[in-house]
Order: structure tokens, then C-alpha cells, then sequence
């Protein structure tokens, strides 16, 4: 026998009770149970008599979905209840509350608009790791924790690359929250990760200008302009919009996915490193392209049925790899370095689109001031910057795709561990000196991060003379 929720309902061993949410889809409602400490929601979808096939298959591919999802930029699922008495997903509850109060708030100060940017994109390359586009993306379904971490909510339109897309096989019509929707999902594309970064691109564009950079098309011929017709910049509505922000922003924005950021790892990247992002005519644009050119991208769309989409989501992350090369500047290690440099131009010829981002870590004092200059005078952050510049001389990359870090801690394992984390790092190469009795038994830097790293890491060392080899 089907239930329908309500204040007191128990159903397996959940007991419902304030209603927090009707949506017009679902029902949330806080719940508790006796095995499950901590605050937790229970959402429900909205069944009635009439046309509820939208809603069914949606839930479905929630339940489907969310369980597959780990980390911080997801809610814990904790239970899954069938359709056979009552559907539901109990989640843990996300206590920082909903992002939407923080949107209605553009146009928000440039400095919240690339903080919060930054931490929407983390989110997004996340689950794009984890083979799913959520394909709903706008301020809604995001919350954040009270820790700060962005997290994504209601997937019943998303994607997972590795299971079967159900509201492909059922609906043949666009589906999406129409201010961000992009272009190829206008044209029933389901299954390209950048239809995120089109989202994305539109939600900072209403965070820095406090307009949506397409409308809110109430009928879906209304995002059909979107095919031909360019967004008003950024900067033409708020002038102190830095050049390098616009870039992102109308980059996501491209009509076509080939022109687009292509991973959210790469948004990610270019948000904190300002300072290496490549500007085009995009990022000094001031007013919209003119008549002609519109009508022009006009004639070509209207003939259009479909962009060229990656074969996979996992073809796509790695297509566009970052790099991350750890070097060791220490005079003992010049040959090493000189070996790795080489081991990074053979990478190079595997993976041409590659982004390089070459690290060196000071090692600093865990207790105590570190000293900032060397025996000269000389500053030490600066000598090591210009001895990584010096270093990577000859690698044939532009200025956006080959970027200079010096990194400082007390453990340069964990501190190169950290900077692949937060920059969504695809491959760490890195060198490793020679053995010895100390490294054995105390381990070493490439150990640690072998062990420890998200990602693939290759470790480079010195070839041994032969004689010795012998």
C-alpha cells in the first residue's frame, strides 16, 4: 500500500517530522532514527494521479545516483526506500543552509563573487571525477556547509557515465532550468560534462553583474536564442570586472562546447591563478556583437542538430590533463631536475593539450619564525621562482598552460599533496634522489606522496652508469 508522507509518519524506522520544503517536485522533511545520530532530511517526490512520469524517473535516477557519490560536495546518503510503499532518500542534513539567499544578493563584491566562484567549481570538478554531470546546475542546488564547502543537491536530471541514462529513454524533450541551460542540452544532449561549465559561467556572470546573462526565458524557445545570440560582458555592466574574470566567464559561455573551458578543473585552475590566464578579444569586450555577426551565427544554427560530444566523461577529464611537476632546485639535484625535465617533454608528446604546473617547496621550521632571505640578502621565494622559470626554459607552452609555484611547509610531501588536491591535479612527476640508509628507514618525499596522492604519480630518478649497475 502506497503512503504519503506526513508529520509522524514511521516508515523503516524513520520518523518524520517538520516539514522543511515543498517543492514542486518534492517534499523534504527533517526525520530522526534510533541508529542514525546527527541531523537528517528525508526527501520524497511529489506523486499524484495525473502525468507524475518526469517525477518517477527523476527519483529514480536519485536513487540510482547519489549513493555512488562520496566526499564533502555531496550530502551522506543514508537510506534508499523503493516505490513499493513510499520512494524516499535520507540524507545527512547540510546545516550551512542554501546558497539562493546568497545569489539574490548580486551583484555580491568581486572578491566574494571569485571566492564563491571558486568553491562552486570545486564541487562540480568533483562529481565530474566521479562520472556524473548534473545537467541542473543553478543557485538552488547548491548548499554549503558550515565548514564552507559547496554542495550539490538534486540530481533527478543528472547524468552518470557508467549507467544507463533514463530520461534519455523515456523524454525526448530538453530538460533543465532554463537561465542556465545550455545550448546543447537545448538540442537533447545529455552527456557533456561542459553543458556544466555553460552553468557555471551563467551563475558568476549573475554573481558579478546581478543579471542573468541570457534572461529567464519562460518557454524553451526562448534558450533557443542562445545558439546565436551573445550575452551583454561583464564589464559593460560593471566596469571594475578585471579583464581576466570576464575571460572566464564568456569562455564558459561559448555557444559551442569545442570553444568552451573544457573541465571544471580547468575553471578551477584559471580562478586561482589570475595572473596565467590567457585574454582574447572576449575579455575586453564591452558591448555584444553587432547585427551581422548575430545574424550570421543564425544562419549556421538553425541548421544545427548536434555538437560533437566526448565519448565519455573520463575521455574528456582526460583529454585536458594537468600536470604537476615537483622540482628539486638543490645543487645535488641539478642532474635530477635536468632528467626530469626530459621525462615531462616525453609527456608532453602524449599528452599535447596538457596544462604544466611546475611546484618547488621551501621546506620551513615547524616551530619558530623561518628565514625569509638566504646568506646574500636575497629573498628566498623569489630566487626559487626564477630558478623554476630558468628550469622549464624550452617546454614550447604558452603563458596560460605552463604556471610557476613556490609551495612553503614544514612536511614538502603533504604540502605537494595539498596543492594536487586543491588544483584538481591529473599526474604529479616528480624526482627522487638516490638511496641511502636514512631515506629506507625514514621513507622519503616521492614515497609519501605515492602512497598518499588522489592521483597517478611518476617517479623520475637518475640512471645509474652501467658499470655500477653491473
Amino acid at each position: 500500500m502506497q503512503r504519503r508522507p506526513h508529520e509522524g509518519l514511521q516508515i523503516d524506522g524513520f520518523t518524520l517530522g517538520q516539514k522543511l520544503h515543498q517543492g514542486g517536485f518534492a517534499t523534504i522533511w527533517e526525520v530522526t532514527h534510533p541508529d542514525h545520530a546527527g541531523p537528517m532530511v528525508m526527501k520524497v517526490p511529489t506523486i499524484l494521479d495525473g502525468y507524475d512520469a518526469p517525477t518517477i524517473v527523476g527519483f529514480e535516477v536519485e536513487q540510482m545516483i547519489m549513493p555512488r557519490l562520496t566526499g564533502p560536495h555531496v550530502p551522506k546518503v543514508i537510506a534508499v526506500g523503493d516505490f513499493s510503499v513510499m520512494p524516499y532518500i535520507v540524507t545527512e542534513k547540510i546545516e550551512g543552509g542554501s546558497f539562493l539567499a546568497v545569489s539574490r544578493r548580486a551583484p555580491l563584491p568581486l572578491s566574494d563573487v571569485i571566492e564563491i566562484a571558486a568553491r562552486m567549481v570545486q564541487a562540480v570538478a568533483d562529481i565530474h571525477r566521479q562520472h556524473v554531470i548534473h545537467l541542473d546546475l543553478k543557485p538552488d542546488n547548491f548548499m554549503q556547509r558550515t565548514t564552507g564547502e559547496m554542495v550539490l543537491i538534486d540530481f533527478g536530471l543528472s547524468r552518470h557515465d557508467l549507467l544507463p541514462d533514463l530520461l534519455a529513454e523515456e523524454f525526448k524533450i530538453p530538460m533543465g532550468t532554463f537561465p542556465y541551460i545550455a545550448p546543447e542540452q537545448y538540442l537533447r544532449c545529455r552527456d557533456d560534462l561542459r553543458s556544466d561549465l555553460f552553468a557555471l559561467g551563467a551563475m558568476i556572470y549573475e554573481l558579478a553583474t546581478g543579471r542573468q546573462p541570457f534572461g529567464a526565458p519562460e518557454r524553451l524557445r526562448g534558450v533557443r536564442k542562445r545558439l546565436w545570440r551573445d550575452p551583454v560582458p561583464p564589464r559593460a555592466l560593471r566596469p571594475e570586472v578585471p579583464e581576466w574574470l570576464q575571460e572566464i566567464i564568456l569562455h564558459a559561455l561559448e555557444v559551442d562546447p569545442m570553444r568552451r573551458t573544457q573541465t571544471a578543473a580547468q575553471m578551477a585552475f584559471d580562478l586561482a591563478h589570475p595572473a596565467q590566464v590567457k585574454l582574447t578579444k572576449r575579455a575586453l569586450k564591452l558591448k555584444r556583437d553587432g547585427c551581422l555577426q548575430v545574424f550570421d551565427r543564425w544562419r549556421v544554427a538553425r541548421k544545427i542538430r548536434r555538437f560533437t560530444a566526448p565519448v565519455s566523461v573520463s575521455a574528456q577529464l582526460a583529454a585536458v590533463p594537468i600536470l604537476c611537476v615537483a622540482v628539486d632546485l638543490s645543487p645535488e639535484g641539478e642532474r635530477l631536475a635536468e632528467v626530469l625535465r626530459g621525462a615531462v617533454k616525453r609527456m608532453l608528446v602524449i599528452e599535447p593539450e596538457a596544462r604544466v604546473a611546475c611546484v618547488n617547496v621551501i621546506k620551513t621550521q615547524r616551530i619558530g619564525i623561518d628565514q625569509g632571505t638566504d646568506d646574500a640578502g636575497n629573498n628566498v621565494h623569489v630566487t626559487r621562482l626564477v630558478a623554476l622559470r630558468a628550469w622549464a626554459d624550452g617546454f614550447d607552452l604558452p603563458d596560460d598552460r605552463l604556471t610557476f609555484t613556490v609551495l612553503e611547509g614544514p612536511d614538502p610531501g603533504q604540502v605537494i599533496i595539498d596543492y594536487a588536491t586543491a588544483n584538481h591535479v591529473s599526474h604529479i612527476l616528480m624526482g627522487a634522489r638516490g638511496h641511502s640508509t636514512t631515506r629506507r628507514y625514514l621513507g622519503s618525499v616521492s614515497a609519501q606522496v605515492v602512497a598518499e596522492a588522489s592521483c597517478s604519480v611518476t617517479v623520475i630518478r637518475v640512471p645509474e652508469p652501467r658499470e655500477a649497475a653491473a
